[in-house]
């Protein structure tokens, strides 16, 4: 009797899920056919004080084809309120890490995210990129002064969610020990779509979903300070929904709040199992801001920088294959429409308002079929060695 017992159990479990997944994107509102957030889970960053598996051995205990969106490095109002308004129109909610001087340049928009139901974790006060090499002091005042300026933003320090992002994923001792220390959960991620970098918003999509099925679930990096990040969003959020993917959010555990009940196998995703804990920084290449002036490396990371900075690479679109009618789609990039490019010369390459369809063997659009090689560390092989 034991085994059926289990078995109908985990069938209402499943049946409660997808039910509460359908209620949420249909109580969308404007909306029916919304993404929606199919749930939330709350975490107690005490128990587990570092996930991610770019660099931990541990992430959120998600379940298969569900998905947390996270934003580093806003508040910036000319994309991070058009991207609010994108996640509002589809009613998913997401973790923003804020930079402690953007917040104080732009606290109105601090209060809109929070306003908007999303959870606000911190990324340092002057977002340094060798953030693990910093002096102790140095270290501490950033982590402290994010808090205090993110919190002043909000009228309220009870606001900011004990979760922060290392700037550049520079992880040191040092920084995840002092986190720990003040209860702070310390954030990597599963898996990043490479939005800092000088590539197109189609590119952003291409790592985004073809690093989340590779995995099949978890945490995806984003930056909501890029118009790439824009541009791209949308197409994201449309591609989850169509591949049956569901967004979960997060947020910190309160005394009103318990936190979500787990079993400690759920931290560890399928893809480490058997790996022998060791921490690790980021891979060769990986260093978010250093595309402008590369230092001479690997052949490869040198050539995609050279390959960014073609001409062609500059006019960027989003193309998304239309599997019911075998079509791209062309919407032109955000970031694109504020650089002079050459005049269009027939009538299918018009900057035309929208979108419009174009056949796959037009040569307007060749489908990406695999990642760059960026130099991000999910372009790495896997090792045992991770945390």
């Amino acid at each position: 009797m034991r085994r059926p017992s289990l078995l109908l159990l985990g069938c209402l479990l499943a049946s409660a899920g997808l039910r509460s997944a359908q209620a949420s994107a249909a109580d969308c509102p404007g909306n029916p056919d919304a993404l929606g957030t199919s749930r939330t889970i709350v975490v107690d960053p005490t128990e587990h004080p570092r996930i991610g598996t770019m660099q931990y051995n541990e992430t959120l205990p998600l379940n298969d084809h569900e998905v947390v969106l996270t934003f580093d490095d806003g508040p910036l109002p000319a994309h991070t309120n058009p991207i609010l308004d994108i996640l509002a129109a589809q009613c998913v909610k997401a973790t923003f890490f804020m930079v402690g001087r953007m917040a104080q340049v732009y606290p109105q928009d601090v209060r809109r995210v929070y306003d908007a139901g999303h959870s606000i974790g911190t990324h340092s006060q002057n977002h340094p990129f060798r953030f693990g090499d910093l002096p102790p002091e140095r270290m501490t005042a950033e982590i402290e002064d994010a808090i205090t300026n993110v919190g002043n933003a909000l009228g309220d320090p009870t606001k900011v969610s004990p979760f922060f992002r290392i700037p550049g994923l520079r992880r040191a001792n040092a920084v995840e020990t002092y986190l720990g220390s003040r209860g702070i959960m310390t954030w990597s991620a599963d898996f990043p779509a490479d939005d800092w970098r000088h590539i197109t918003s189609a590119q952003v999509v291409h790592y985004a979903l073809s690093r989340l099925e590779a995995k099949g679930k978890g945490i995806l990096l984003l930056h909501d300070i890029q118009a790439r990040t824009q541009a791209a969003l949308p197409v994201i959020l449309r591609e989850l929904k169509a591949r049956g993917y569901r967004i979960v959010h997060v947020v910190a555990a309160t005394p009103a709040q318990p936190k979500t009940v787990t079993d400690p196998a759920q931290w560890i995703p399928h893809w480490m199992h058997g790996a022998v804990a060791r921490a690790k920084g980021p891979a060769p290449g990986f260093t978010f801001g250093a595309v402008e002036n590369p230092a001479r490396g690997p052949r490869s990371v040198r050539s995609v920088w050279l390959a960014q900075r073609a001409p062609r690479a500059r006019a960027s679109t989003i193309a998304v294959l239309m599997p019911a009618k075998g079509r791209f789609q062309i919407n032109r990039d955000i970031g694109a429409m504020r650089r002079p490019g050459p005049t269009p010369k027939t009538a299918a390459h018009r900057p035309l308002p929208g979108s419009w369809p174009v056949t796959a063997g037009d040569m307007t659009f060749r489908p990406l079929t695999g990642p760059v090689k960026t130099g991000s560390r999910t372009d790495q092989p896997a090792t045992p060695s991770v945390r």
